[in-house]
Formats: structure tokens, sequence, C-alpha cells
């Protein structure tokens, strides 16, 4: 999903002797809207919880030379996994040197 995520932290304070235990959980909350946003942020407020708000970075498109990253890596992993069935032979590291010099 895109939008922004909610990371909220809730913290409990254990009380056994002279120790502290601290106990916190992360929850996050996948947002895809404004509206949505500001009500949640509105209930965490009342409710006085510390929360911090991060936003996807990976919502943009690709540029031409992270396309043709992700085109090879996409092939290196259909390739991995048809070795895997033994439905062909990867090239020794030798052949592969010998192609890119």
């Amino acid at each position: 999903m895109d939008g922004p995520k909610f990371g909220l932290t809730f913290v409990f304070f254990l009380y056994k002797e002279y120790c502290i235990f601290v106990m916190m959980t992360t929850l996050t909350v996948n947002i895809d809207n404004k509206k949505t946003e500001k009500a949640v942020k509105a209930v965490l407020e009342a409710l006085g919880v510390d929360y911090s708000i991060g936003h996807d970075a990976g919502s943009g498109s690709l540029t031409k030379s992270e396309q043709a990253m992700y085109k090879r890596l996409k092939s290196s992993v259909e390739q991995i996994k048809l070795h895997q069935e033994g439905k062909i032979q990867l090239p020794t590291i030798e052949e592969v040197l010998a192609e890119i010099s």
C-alpha cells in the first residue's frame, strides 16, 4: 500500500523489586488516504500515545537504470529457479569471466 505508515510505540513498565523492565510494542498501520490519516492521528493524540509517521520512499517510478537493474535481477532469479529444478545448467565462473572480458 502507498501512503504514510504509522509506527506506534507503547511502553509498559513492570516493577519487580529494584529492577525496571521496559517492554515496547511497535504497531505499523498502512494508510492510503489523508482522511484516514487525520482520523488515526486524532485518536492517537487523544489517547496520549507517542507516535511517528514515515512515508514510503519507493512509491515513485523507477529510473531507466533502475528498470534495467530490476530486469536483470528478475531474470537472474528465474534462472536460479530453473537451475534448482534441474531444467538448466548455470555457467561456470570461468565462462562468466570469459564473457565479460
